[in-house]
């Protein structure tokens, strides 16, 4: 058996699986986040430890297993975030995660040293204050006393990997995301990290997501209920692990939307793709020798989550299912858009300093047009990363959801009607990180190979996209985008309290 791990930013997803790959059971252990004004975003790592512990236990509780049967463990993680580390393995501050955006004069100076250009063709990514490097950067200038205890950095599904092995080491796909790795070499880029003013000796060992980290420390097997004898395999970050879960392992699987916190668009490739205007990201794929061209917003699911919080009468308890019913069918949104910028945007704006805003709104309007307008407004904004990913040569003429939104009727219908291309939806959807982190992991401990992801989920819904409303939409998503246009001098112009320099 193997257990997955999937480090989310609202809770760990772990889940159990035959060594095939087949899900048996999953849970999921919550933890917070601390989101303030001036882009502030973190977590305590302690938490996602506790979160594996009890996750673990559970699992081995609810399925009756014996804890000797499980011959591996495997992590998936939320991506672009900072963990830094003293001497002895600790962390000397919470962990910066990726939708902190506190790191703009961090990221102008890269961009100074290194021009914009010339890195994303480096990176596969854009210089942006969302990305790791430029948060250990911030923390040195603005942190130093802390800095002064700073002898290691890793993300956070590295340091699971670490706590549970002892061994300090990342791999390819979240490699490909901190900002800091040369992407046609393989390994953390000279020229970038001199230009960040940063030690290399920072930086972790960089292995393949297949590589068996090792076996887990005494601590760690007497926390977890499991056998020293474990093994550990490093895994990957969740955007790549994802499109294995989705069954996305070679690109005539097509492409996939996770609609998550964080929501966003891929595929696999055999090579980078390089967007000329920047928009769209490439991250290294577990699957050796293969790239995942992505497009990634900061707040996909997230922006729903939002609003449902904001209109129920109990934010703890959302009444996300009775909103998006209210706002299903037909109903017109008359002209109000939502900007789905909560946490500034990544793809396609690459504006840090964008926000949420409703535009058009009027005294007719009722929760369920702002429900409705928050669901388009996602659609929207994706639809732009879709129309990138065309014009740079991509295929994409059917779409996989996995992810919780994917969960949902309504939300589902109004993408494919925006996007004019088929939805799908598999049997695994809130488990797609921990079924593909699990495919990794078996494949890493010699049971099968990614090709056994195709047949893990199936499709089991279609939504077909309604010609009239497509061609309406296409109208509307024009209309959309020349909202932020004339609201983006009036973003940037906004008080920069929270960044420091």
């Amino acid at each position: 058996m193997i257990i997955a791990h999937d480090l989310g930013t609202t809770g760990n997803k772990a889940s159990l699986h035959h060594d095939d790959g087949r899900l048996v059971t999953s849970v999921t252990v919550p933890y917070p986040a601390h989101f303030a004004a001036g882009g502030i975003a973190e977590q305590d790592p302690s938490d996602w430890w506790g979160a594996v512990v009890s996750a673990t236990r559970q699992l081995l509780s609810q399925s009756s297993l014996a804890p000797e049967t499980v011959g591996g463990l495997v992590v998936s993680g939320q991506m672009m975030g900072t963990v830094l580390l003293d001497g002895h393995g600790d962390p000397v501050r919470p962990a910066i995660i990726w939708a902190d955006t506190r790191s703009g004069a961090q990221t102008r100076m890269l961009e100074q040293a290194l021009g914009a250009e010339a890195a994303y063709r480096v990176l596969g990514h854009r210089l942006n204050p969302t990305y790791s490097l430029e948060k250990v950067m911030w923390v040195r200038d603005n942190e130093p006393e802390v800095w002064a205890r700073v002898r290691h950095f890793c993300v956070a599904k590295d340091y699971i990997v670490y706590r549970l092995t002892g061994r300090l080491a990342t791999e390819r796909s979240d490699a490909s995301g901190t900002n800091a790795y040369d992407q046609a070499a393989g390994m953390w880029s000279a020229d970038v990290l001199a230009a960040a003013r940063l030690d290399p000796a920072l930086f972790p060992e960089i292995l393949d997501s297949t590589t068996v980290a090792g076996t887990l420390t005494t601590e760690s097997a007497d926390a977890l209920g499991l056998p020293a004898s474990t093994r550990v395999v490093m895994g990957g970050g969740d955007g790549p692990l994802a499109a294995v879960g989705s069954g996305v392992v070679a690109p005539e699987d097509g492409a996939y939307v996770c609609l998550g916190t964080s929501s966003w668009i891929s595929f696999a490739s055999p090579t980078p793709l390089h967007d000329p205007q920047m928009r769209t990201m490439t991250f290294d794929n577990v699957v050796p020798g293969s790239f995942v061209p992505t497009a990634t917003m900061q707040a996909g699911g997230a922006s729903v989550q939002w609003i449902a919080e904001a209109l129920s009468t109990d934010p703890a308890r959302p009444e996300t299912s009775r909103l998006t019913a209210e706002a299903a069918g037909d109903l017109d949104t008359e002209d109000l858009y939502f900007l789905p910028y909560l946490l500034g945007e990544r793809s396609p704006l690459w504006d840090p300093a964008a926000r949420g805003a409703f535009v058009g709104i009027g005294r007719h309007h009722t929760r369920a047009h702002l429900t409705r307008a928050v669901l388009e407004g996602v659609a929207f904004n994706l639809l732009t990363c879709i129309q990138a990913f065309r014009e740079s040569g991509a295929v994409i003429d059917r779409i996989d959801a996995v992810g919780g939104g994917a969960q949902s009727d309504v939300w589902l219908g109004i993408l494919a009607d925006v996007w004019g291309v088929p939805i799908r939806r598999r049997t695994i959807v809130e488990e797609a990180n921990s079924l593909g982190a699990a495919v990794t992991g078996a494949v890493g401990l010699g049971l099968a190979d990614f090709s056994a992801a195709r047949a893990l989920s199936e499709v089991t819904a279609e939504f077909a996209p309604d010609a009239g409303r497509h061609a309406v939409y296409a109208q509307r998503h024009a209309r959309f985008t020349s909202a932020y246009d004339a609201l983006a001098p009036w973003f940037a112009a906004a008080p920069t309290a929270g960044e420091n320099v």
